[in-house]
């Protein structure tokens, strides 16, 4: 590759990969973001990276990525090497440069906010693992002789993934047991298209067989087999990865009305081919011509918003209790929505839904908030604007509130002691 003049970092813009037009994309769910398509516009980005001592990026991730080292590797084009030091924390460097929201973690703990606009970090990390894919392939790593020992993973989301992959590297025989028809968890059944593609995820899983990873599919663990028979059928350990699935839903009034949808069946049914999915699952939903309201401020709010817009809804609004600066979603999606055309009424709770004479949602009774003192977490309390009421109309209302740990189901959900925030407890590793 040719040389170029590296520049002071002050004199040089950040380059970005680019995205697709919204006209464009909000057509189809294809991916939005582009990569880049010249390694010299990686290079001279990367090259922004002031390398700092003690880089404040990797501190923010929760990975702790070696973001400095590999983005200098990058800068120097030497993209095989970055995309290997890239790996040797992350078991999913292509699809965390995807879906990360780098905007509120690596991107904005660079040092260059202070200043200007950060380094491209996603972008990056992105590139360089696509392009080590198309030159290379994925090497599969030297494995150590077979162990003896036999690890069951429940579910296969991110958390498995990663944990089969270091199972696997370890010489240990490794089975990830899936409830839903298809291995990958959220990254396939929850994550729409327009984000991450589900090839991405796939090419995956097929680097994690290669290492000697086995999948079952359509198992619930708890109710198929319990996690004593997993004891009993010789596995050694089992890693619980069963995700945060459970839905945060207030009870609402009118919340039983026709029209009335939680976030993760709704973005299941429309983002997922059809072959994908257990028999008797509910079709797409056709929204054309349709008033959609979303009520959240977070990413599944922002993945619901805009896949309303891909469906065909004719009016699609987000509704938020707090203000733009105070929502926890990725401030990159909240563009993105607005550019797709989605309208958002910030500093707006929902009091009720109301329906017709068949039970058909109709409206919903809003009011509106202001900020009032911290709470424990330090966010400015949302609170009620008395005699503010106003409607929203709408044919369909999707409620986007968070989620909770999902437990095991069945026989084991009484064997696991839990935490107060619904995770397993667990004996620390000495």
């Amino acid at each position: 590759m040719e040389a170029f003049e590296r520049r002071h970092w002050s004199k040089q813009k950040r380059v970005e990969a680019g995205k697709r037009p919204p006209g464009e994309r909000a057509r189809d769910f294809r991916e939005i973001y582009l990569e880049y398509a010249a390694e010299e516009a990686v290079m001279i980005e990367a090259q922004r990276c002031l390398e700092c001592k003690e880089p404040s990026c990797e501190s923010a991730c929760p990975l702790g990525n070696r973001i400095r080292d590999w983005l200098r590797l990058a800068s120097e084009g030497k993209f095989l090497e970055a995309a290997a030091v890239s790996r040797e924390t992350s078991n999913l460097p292509e699809i965390c440069g995807r879906v990360c929201p780098q905007d509120r973690l690596c991107e904005e703990g660079c040092i260059l906010v202070q200043k200007r606009e950060p380094v491209s970090i996603g972008a990056i990390e992105r590139f360089i693992n696509e392009y080590a894919f198309r030159v290379e392939g994925l090497p599969h790593p030297a494995l150590p002789a077979p162990s003896g020992y036999r690890g069951a993973i429940v579910g296969s989301g991110p958390a498995g993934l990663a944990c089969a992959d270091e199972l696997a590297k370890m010489g240990h025989q490794v089975t990830a047991f899936e409830a839903w028809p298809a291995p990958g968890g959220l990254l396939v059944y929850g994550i729409p298209g327009f984000k991450l593609e589900k090839h991405v995820v796939e090419r995956r899983i097929a680097y994690l067989e290669a290492l000697g990873v086995r999948f079952v599919c359509n198992t619930r663990i708890g109710v198929d087999r319990t996690i004593d028979d997993l004891f009993r059928e010789g596995y050694h350990a089992i890693f619980l990865g069963t995700g945060s699935q459970k839905t945060k839903n207030p009870h609402i009034e009118g919340d039983q009305l026709t029209g009335v949808l939680e976030a993760l069946p709704f973005l299941i049914r429309n983002n997922t081919e059809p072959k994908l999915l257990p028999m008797g699952f509910p079709p797409k939903d056709d929204l054309t011509g349709k008033r959609v309201v979303v009520l959240g401020g977070g990413d599944t709010a922002m993945d619901c918003l805009r896949t309303a817009v891909r469906l065909g809804a004719a009016k699609v609004t987000c509704a938020y209790r707090r203000d733009e600066e105070n929502m926890p979603g990725s401030r990159r999606e909240v563009k993105s929505a607005k550019e797709e055309g989605v309208e958002f009424h910030w500093l707006t709770a929902p009091v009720r839904f109301i329906g017709d004479e068949q039970g058909k949602l109709r409206s919903i009774e809003c009011v509106q908030m202001e900020l009032g003192e911290p709470d424990k977490d330090g966010r400015r309390k949302p609170v009620e604007v008395k005699g503010s009421n106003y409607l929203i109309e709408a044919d369909l209302v999707i409620m986007a509130f968070g989620f909770d740990a999902s437990p095991v189901q069945g026989e084991d959900a009484s064997k696991l002691q839990t935490t107060k925030w619904g995770t397993y407890q667990v004996d620390r590793i000495k």
